[in-house]
């Protein structure tokens, strides 16, 4: 049987209705303030009909134009939640941020490794002009960016991991 439109949907149907692994949205909850379901006994997660569209806007900003987080963050506090939702439903086109070219159409393949904090940056040096082959310097900001906040996920899921009991004596 389905559910009515104005019922609550669980985590694991929404996970399913954005083709997205459940431990994104919990993830997505600690990025985007404006994600909030309902909680219930044992932490349960209950999403209103009004959850689900400002997911979809944040899934295709993030997946299907390119936003980083932190892009997506700029949007919903300069073009506020509506216009995130209005993305979602598809009512809004946003283009792709400002330099973003796909891999595909580029011809440079780039050998990237996450960064620590206390490392320098993998791009010191190879910023230039685009016809050398270099990365811009504003590309490379973007980049450097980018894997910064790919080493803070990391980090932050690496607090959550739980030790293996079989390792302890």
């Amino acid at each position: 049987m389905d559910k009515s439109p104005d019922a609550f949907r669980t985590i694991s149907e929404v996970a399913d209705t954005l083709d997205l692994p459940q431990h994104v949205l919990r993830f997505w909850e600690t990025r985007f303030a404006h994600i909030r379901p309902l909680k219930r006994g044992g932490g349960r997660r209950y999403y209103r009909p009004d959850d689900v569209d400002p997911l979809k806007g944040i899934r295709q900003l993030l997946y299907g134009e390119g936003y980083t987080i932190k892009g997506v963050q700029r949007i919903l506090k300069e073009e506020g939640p509506r216009f995130v939702q209005s993305v979602g439903r598809g009512e809004q086109q946003v283009a792709a941020p400002a330099g973003v070219e796909s891999a595909e159409h580029s011809g440079e393949v780039l050998d990237v490794r996450v960064t620590g904090p206390s490392q320098p940056s993998l791009f010191e040096g190879l910023s230039g002009s685009q016809g050398s082959g270099g990365l811009s310097a504003s590309d490379a900001k973007r980049l450097q960016e980018a894997l910064d906040e790919l080493a803070e996920c990391e980090r932050v899921l690496n607090t959550l991991k739980t030790p293996d009991p079989s390792s302890t004596g």
